[in-house]
């Protein structure tokens, strides 16, 4: 774990709640589903910003994006790929519906997220990761991101230091 960056070791700790298959399944669809949940709540409200008039889903979501280029740069550009289409498409979607309706698909996107999640973790037979440690739910779209990368063949060397964090921290989910 010497020398390892903060974002290989959060993978690690998420790596380790996130070992059995169908958990990770649930992931990716429960994952996008609260992130958009939460788009379009913030999209509801509006903040100035250098004379700017912006919805505080743009300001989060920018924000966010930010953060998870920091923490990984190719990992978090890639983050883009989903994300900045979720933003438009929640602003879209704000700006078209009623108040109400759009408060209905949050609930319905965010509850639904959630209970895949939880399903998720009853295969895995352990809690949330977030519940331990907050930071991990900025870390799970990135993991998502990353079981991506490693499935076509690429970032085996972040592969390579998560799974040798989880040998050498959390052996008893190493493999």
């Amino acid at each position: 774990m010497t020398g390892a960056t903060l974002f290989e070791r959060q993978m690690a700790v998420y790596a380790t709640y996130h070992r059995d298959r169908r958990n990770r399944l649930t992931h990716f669809f429960g994952i996008p589903a609260i992130i958009v949940a939460l788009l379009l709540a913030l999209g509801l409200a509006h903040v100035e910003l250098a004379g700017l008039e912006l919805s505080l889903g743009v300001v989060v979501a920018l924000a966010v994006y930010a953060l998870w280029i920091v923490l990984d740069w190719p990992i978090g550009l890639a983050m883009g790929l989903f994300l900045l289409p979720a933003l438009a498409l929640t602003e879209l979607l704000v700006g078209a519906l009623l108040a109400s309706t759009t408060w209905a698909l949050f609930a319905i996107l965010f509850v639904g997220g959630w209970a895949l999640q939880l399903w998720g973790h009853v295969y895995e037979g352990r809690r949330p990761a977030l519940v331990s440690n907050l930071f991990q739910a900025l870390i799970g779209p990135m993991f998502l991101m990353a079981e991506i990368f490693f499935a076509l063949g690429l970032r085996r060397d972040l592969h390579q230091r998560v799974e040798g964090i989880i040998a050498e921290t959390y052996p008893d989910f190493a493999g």
